[in-house]
C-alpha cells in the first residue's frame, strides 16, 4: 500500500487541497470525476509527486495516456478520455495493457469508458464548492 498523508496542494496562490490522506494500492485504478477545472489533473500530478514521479505531470488530452516513472521504477499511467468519442477509440490504443498491467492507472474522464472499466474502480468525484473550494467524494 502507498500511504499519502497530510497533503496540501496550491495552485496560482490558492490552496487547493489541504491536508487530505489517502492509502492506494500499487495496482489500483483510480477514476478521477469533475468538470473542467475541478482539479483532477492537480490531484494526480502531487499523486505522482508523493510516488517520487520527477515528470512533468500534464493532462494528455491528445495522447490520451501519459505514463511517469515513481521511485523503484514504478510505472504510473495516466489517462484523460476527455477527447473519446467511440469506445474503440480506447481499444484502438490498447487500454487492457495499461488497465490489467498491475501499474497504477489514474483515469480523467472515466465515465467515457465506463463498460470498459474494471470491477474494482475506486472513483474520486471533485465538485467545485467555490473557485477555493473542492468537495472530494470517494467510492
Amino acid at each position: 500500500m502507498i500511504s499519502l498523508d497530510n497533503l496540501t496542494v496550491s495552485y496560482g496562490g490558492w490552496t487547493l487541497f489541504d491536508n487530505i490522506s489517502f492509502l492506494i494500492n500499487p495496482k489500483d485504478r483510480i477514476g478521477l470525476v469533475g468538470k473542467n477545472g475541478a482539479g483532477k489533473t492537480t490531484l494526480i500530478r502531487e499523486i505522482a509527486a508523493q510516488l517520487g514521479a520527477t515528470d512533468t505531470v500534464t493532462s494528455p488530452t491528445f495522447a490520451i495516456v501519459n505514463q511517469y516513472k515513481g521511485k523503484g521504477n514504478r510505472r504510473i499511467h495516466h489517462f484523460d478520455f476527455y477527447r473519446i468519442n467511440d469506445i474503440r477509440e480506447a481499444y484502438d490504443f490498447g487500454y487492457e495493457e495499461y488497465f490489467f498491467s498491475g501499474d497504477l492507472c489514474l483515469v480523467e474522464w472515466p465515465e467515457k469508458i465506463e463498460q470498459l472499466l474494471p470491477e474494482n474502480v475506486m472513483t474520486v468525484r471533485i465538485t467545485v464548492d467555490s473557485d477555493t473550494a473542492r468537495t472530494f467524494e470517494i467510492d
